[in-house]
Parts: C-alpha cells; sequence; structure tokens
C-alpha cells in the first residue's frame, strides 16, 4: 500500500516510518523537519501550520496515497485540506487521537464508550482535549455521512526513544543519573497506563488492509498499569539504580508551574485505559512492559539522545527548601 504520513521525524511517527518500510509499503512522509527515513521513502517538506502550505504541498499528489496517517492535527481545520484533497481517494484515513478526550471517571478502566469533553467546553484547561473531541466528531461524522473511511486512535500516555519532551522519559533519567530526589505529588497512588511508542507504530500499521476498524475509535496502551511512584522506581530499576521519592502534599503541588510530572493523574486521579476493544479487532498485542519500554528508552538516552535536552532543576530544588526535604 501507498502510506503517508504526516509529522514522521521523530517518535510514534518515526517509528512508524520504519514499521510500515517493514512490511512492504511504499511511503512518503509530509513534515517540516528532516529526519532519519527507511530506504525508498520520500519527503515532502511542508509546514501545516501555515494557511494552504499543506494543501499546495500535496496538490500534485491526489492520487498517490491509499492510507494516511495524521499525526499532527489538533483542531477541525487542521485536517480539512488532507479532507478536501483526498476525501474519495484513499482506501484509509487514521487519525493520532489522545486519552486527553476523556473526562475523569469514577469507573476503571476507560472504555471507548465512556464520556468524554464537552466539544463546546471553553475552559482553557480542557483546550487540548476538547480540540482533539472535536477533530473526532468531524471525523466521525464524515464516516456517517460519507463514508470517510476513518480510524481514531486514542493512545495513552507514550514512553520510548525521542521524545518530544523534556519533561517525559528524559528528565526522569537525567535527574536519576544525578541522584536527585523524584518529586511527586502526595503519595503518587494514583494510577496510569503506559505505551511504548513501537508499540503504538505496531498497531497503526496493523490496521491497513483491516476493514473492521473503520468507522471505529480505539484506546491504544500497553498491557501493565502501574501507578505514579510505580513509575519512578520502575525507571530506575531500568537504569540500574535506585529511586528516591519526595512526596509533596497535594496542596503544594497544585500549585507547581510547570507541574512536578508529565501525567495529570497525579493530581487528577487514576485514568487506566482499556484496550480490549483493540485486541479484539486488531492483530496486535503489546509488546513492551513498563519496565522493559523506559529501559529501551535509557538505551537510547545513553547512546544519542542526552544532548538533545537542556534540564532545570532550580524549580526542584526551590521545591524542596520550601518541604524540607
Amino acid at each position: 500500500m501507498r502510506a503517508l504520513v504526516t509529522g514522521g521525524n521523530r517518535y510514534i511517527g518515526r517509528d512508524l516510518l520504519f514499521e510500515l518500510a517493514r512490511r512492504g509499503h511504499d511511503v512518503t512522509v509530509v513534515n517540516s523537519h528532516e529526519g532519519d527515513l527507511p530506504d525508498g521513502a520520500r519527503r515532502i517538506h511542508c509546514d501545516r501550520t501555515q494557511p494552504g502550505a499543506l494543501a499546495a504541498a500535496l496538490a500534485d499528489h491526489r492520487d498517490a496515497f491509499d492510507v494516511i496517517f495524521d499525526h499532527t492535527a489538533y483542531h477541525p481545520a487542521d485536517m480539512a485540506p488532507l479532507i478536501e484533497l483526498f476525501r474519495g481517494r484513499v482506501a484509509h484515513y487514521v487519525f493520532t487521537n489522545s486519552q486527553a478526550v476523556y473526562r475523569r471517571s469514577y469507573v476503571q478502566p476507560l472504555r471507548e464508550t465512556f464520556r468524554r469533553h464537552d466539544p463546546d467546553n471553553t475552559d482553557p484547561r480542557a483546550a487540548y482535549g476538547v480540540g482533539k473531541v472535536q477533530c473526532e466528531d468531524h471525523l466521525l461524522g464524515l464516516w456517517k455521512s460519507e463514508g470517510l473511511p476513518v480510524t481514531i486512535l486514542r493512545v495513552g500516555h507514550t514512553m520510548g526513544p525521542r521524545s518530544p519532551a523534556a519533561t517525559r522519559d528524559p528528565a526522569l533519567f537525567a535527574r536519576l543519573e544525578a541522584g536527585r530526589p523524584i518529586l511527586i505529588p502526595g503519595q503518587g497512588f494514583p494510577a496510569l497506563s503506559l505505551v511504548h511508542v513501537n508499540d503504538v507504530a505496531r498497531l497503526m500499521a496493523s490496521l491497513i488492509g483491516n476493514e473492521r476498524v473503520k468507522g471505529e475509535a480505539y484506546n491504544v496502551s500497553g498491557a501493565e498499569i502501574t501507578s505514579i511512584v510505580g513509575v519512578a522506581h520502575l525507571v530506575a530499576r531500568a537504569m540500574g539504580v535506585t529511586a528516591r521519592v519526595v512526596e509533596v502534599p497535594i496542596e503544594i503541588a497544585r500549585r507547581q508551574r510547570p507541574a512536578l510530572l508529565h501525567w495529570g493523574e497525579g493530581l487528577a486521579g487514576s485514568a487506566v485505559l482499556s484496550i480490549d476493544k483493540a485486541l479484539r479487532d486488531i492483530d496486535w498485542t503489546p509488546r513492551f512492559g513498563i519496565e522493559a519500554g523506559y529501559r529501551d528508552s535509557y538505551e537510547w538516552f545513553v547512546r544519542e539522545g542526552r544532548g538533545r535536552y537542556a534540564f532545570d532543576f532550580s524549580q526542584d530544588e526551590a521545591l524542596l527548601a520550601e518541604i524540607g526535604g
């Protein structure tokens, strides 16, 4: 199949490019930054944040692709050029979404039928999730009205090489290498799901040719669940060190800007994704457990990742002085 991937220069998108190529698909990436490409893959340069750029870059390729993997859309307007160019011309449109679409729930695990944010919610704290809900609603509306062959993937918290945010794996690695404590809100009991980026890429590639998944939304996460404090200790085990965890009183943790940790569960409560539907409908199972996933990520960090990130632990120092840690 001829696949177009938006983004694709690092993290999930990069792994997807190589997974698609490994399976024998013809791969094209459209993005604004160069990155490693598998042999035979093509790149179309485009910054889709610029008005009209995506339509112009792909105008001569309307019949060039069978499947589109859209990683970099956050509002319905972001998808409009792709939909306008390729509706009726592609066999599959895969939209990378996020677990951020879900509202907090008293019941776990979160299933695809659980309530999401109101698409008209104007609370800025929910803006990211609301934008993703609006994208879902637009795409599923097109599926119902004209048969746009869309699949939506609600991806959980990720781990793995080439993190785009220093606040994820890299900050944990840097703190533990330096013998610094891991500061967590309260006792760190809320639970969360984690998934390795390669497991996400493998699921995405497995959608090709699967008619059952069209018009559906799927949670994408690993098979293991841990707590916030569990993450700290599992990361340390993956690195071969011991974690020193400092508990920050919740009322103090809530005031921290930026937040102490990348995951909102530490302050808002547990959020665990059910992947039963994905396991039922897709020829896929996660390969990485949590400790193994962080070990893979750390090996990349040691090999080539350290110099890609900058860390400032001054907030840690001020907070430790405040709480006497």
